[in-house]
C-alpha cells in the first residue's frame, strides 16, 4: 500500500520533524541563552558589581559579598515584592499552568504560552535576586512550549509532538548549563523514559544545537572548575559507605520540600508570605552571602575546598530551611542546583570526619561525590545525575568509579525508604511536581500509532 504524504514514515513527514528538530534546538538554544543573560543582567545591577559586561569573571558569590548589608537587604525585599505580587496575580488572572509533565502525557493539554512565559520569567529575575531555589525550569519551560509550537504548526503525529515537547526541556538545559549530553540523557531517562532511535536521535541534535547555539552570548565554559586529581582508596571507600547516608538525607529533603509546596498558597496571603520570607533570607544574607541565589557559588566553594566543616554544617541547616520556607510561602523555582549544592555541603561535613580517621582526600573530592549522590536520589534520574556532574565540572574519568558506587547506594535506599514509608516502591521522585515534572511512563507502542 502507498504510503500517505502526510504519514509520519513518508519522506514529507520525516522532512518535516527534521526542520522542527533543528528549529527546535536553535529556538531552545537561543531562549537558554537570553534568559541566561538578563539572570546575569539583574545579579549585575542588584548587587552593583560588573556593570561593563554581563559575562565575565567577576561571580555572583563575589558581587554579593561585596556589596553593602542594606543593598543585600534591598535586593531579597524587591525578591519579595516581585515574586510575591508577580506570582498572585498570574495565579489570579493567568490562564492555568500545564506543566511540562502534562503536556508530554498522551492527549495532554497545551501550555499557554503567556501563563508559561511570565512563570518562566519570574523565576529567572528572582533567584538573579537572591532566591534560593533553582533556575533551571525556566529555560525548560520555554524549550517545551517552543517544540510544541512547532511539532503542531507542522502538523506531526502525537507521538512526535510529544517528543518535541520533551526534546525542547531537554534543550533549555543543556543551553544555559552548557551540557549537551546531559539534556539529552534528561530527555531519555526523565521526561520519556526509552532509549528508543526515534527519541535519541531528536534529544541528541536539539541538545546538541541549543548548547551550541547558546555559545555565542555565553561561551563555551564550565559551570564548576576542580583541580586535577586522582581518586584514591579512601574515597572509593567512602563513597561505597556514605551513598546510603546521601540516600536517607535526599529523602528527608523531598518530604520537607513536597510537603512545602503542597501547602504553599495561591491566594491573597502568597504576596505577604513571599515578601515576609525573602526579607528574613536578605538578613541572614548579611552574616552568610554564600546562602544567595540558587547555590551555584557556594558549590563552587565547596569544590574549591574552600568550606570549613562548621561552616559546611551551619549553610546545609540554613539552605535547607530557607529553600524549603520559600517553596512554603509560595515562591516557585527548580531544586536541581539547589539539591546538588545540599549535596556537596554534606560531603564535606561527613568527609571531614572520614579524613580524621583516613586522612589525606582533598575536600572537593568528597563534595563532587556527594552532590553527585545526592542529586541523583532526590531527583531520581541517577543517570542524568552522573552526566550531569561531569559535564559541569569536567573531572578526571577516573572519578566515575567513586560516583557510581555513591550513587548505587544513594538511590537504593531512597527506593528502600520510600517503600518502607508507603508501603510501596516509587518509581518517580515527588520533588518534581508540577511545574516542574517526574519521570513519565515510556511513550508505548500504541502511542506512535496516534
Amino acid at each position: 500500500m502507498a504510503m500517505n504524504s502526510s504519514s509520519p514514515n513518508s519522506t514529507v513527514g520525516y522532512a518535516r520533524l527534521g526542520v522542527v528538530i533543528v528549529l527546535t534546538g536553535l529556538g531552545a538554544g537561543l531562549g537558554g541563552m537570553m534568559l541566561a543573560l538578563l539572570l546575569h543582567a539583574v545579579q549585575h545591577i542588584a548587587y552593583g558589581y560588573s556593570l561593563d559586561h554581563l559575562v565575565g569573571s567577576e561571580s555572583f558569590l563575589a558581587g554579593v559579598s561585596s556589596a553593602q548589608d542594606g543593598r543585600r537587604v534591598g535586593a531579597l525585599a524587591t525578591c519579595g515584592l516581585i515574586a510575591g505580587v508577580g506570582w498572585w496575580a498570574l495565579y489570579r488572572w493567568g490562564r492555568p499552568l500545564v506543566s511540562i509533565r502534562k503536556a508530554v502525557a498522551a492527549d495532554g493539554p497545551h501550555m499557554p504560552a503567556v501563563s508559561t512565559g511570565v512563570h518562566a520569567l519570574l523565576q529567572i529575575v528572582t533567584v538573579a535576586l537572591g532566591s534560593p531555589l533553582g533556575r533551571e525550569v525556566a529555560p525548560r519551560e520555554i524549550g517545551a512550549l517552543w517544540g510544541g509550537a512547532l511539532a503542531r504548526f507542522a502538523g506531526l503525529s502525537a507521538y512526535d509532538h510529544r517528543v518535541m515537547i520533551a526534546c525542547g526541556a531537554g534543550a533549555g538545559l543543556a543551553a544555559v548549563y552548557n551540557v549537551p549530553l546531559g539534556g539529552a540523557i534528561f530527555v531519555l531517562e526523565v521526561l520519556i523514559g526509552t532509549f528508543e532511535w526515534r527519541v535519541v536521535v531528536p534529544a541528541l541534535l536539539t541538545s546538541a544545537l541549543a548548547a551550541v547555539t547558546a555559545w555565542s552570548g555565553l561561551g563555551d565554559g564550565h559551570q564548576y572548575a576542580v583541580p586535577p586529581s586522582m581518586p584514591g582508596a579512601a574515597l572509593f571507600v567512602w563513597s561505597a559507605l556514605c551513598g546510603p547516608v546521601f540516600g536517607l538525607a535526599a529523602w528527608g529533603f523531598v518530604q520537607l520540600t513536597s510537603a512545602a509546596r503542597a501547602r504553599a498558597p495561591k491566594d491573597g496571603r502568597l504576596p505577604f508570605l513571599v515578601f515576609g520570607n525573602f526579607v528574613l533570607i536578605g538578613v541572614l544574607l548579611i552574616f552568610y552571602p554564600q546562602l544567595a541565589g540558587n547555590g551555584k557559588g557556594l558549590a563552587g566553594l565547596t569544590f574549591g575546598s574552600d568550606v570549613t566543616i562548621p561552616l559546611a554544617a551551619a549553610l546545609l541547616v540554613l539552605k535547607v530551611a530557607i529553600e524549603a520556607a520559600s517553596l512554603r510561602a509560595g515562591a516557585a523555582g527548580g531544586l536541581l542546583t539547589p539539591g546538588l549544592t545540599n549535596g556537596a555541603l554534606l560531603a564535606v561535613v561527613l568527609g571531614g570526619l572520614w579524613n580524621t580517621a583516613w586522612p589525606g582526600t582533598p575536600p572537593w573530592e568528597f563534595a563532587l561525590v556527594g552532590a553527585d549522590a545526592f542529586l541523583a536520589a532526590s531527583m531520581q534520574m541517577p543517570v542524568t545525575a552522573l552526566v550531569l556532574i561531569m559535564e559541569f565540572t569536567r573531572a578526571n574519568h577516573d572519578f566515575l568509579l567513586p560516583l557510581l558506587l555513591s550513587v548505587a547506594g544513594s538511590v537504593s535506599t531512597f527506593r528502600l525508604a520510600a517503600r518502607l514509608y508507603t508501603g510501596s516502591c516509587v518509581s518517580r521522585s515527588p520533588l518534581i511536581p508540577a511545574p516542574d515534572y517526574p519521570a513519565l511512563r515510556p511513550i508505548t507502542r500504541g502511542d506512535k500509532q496516534q
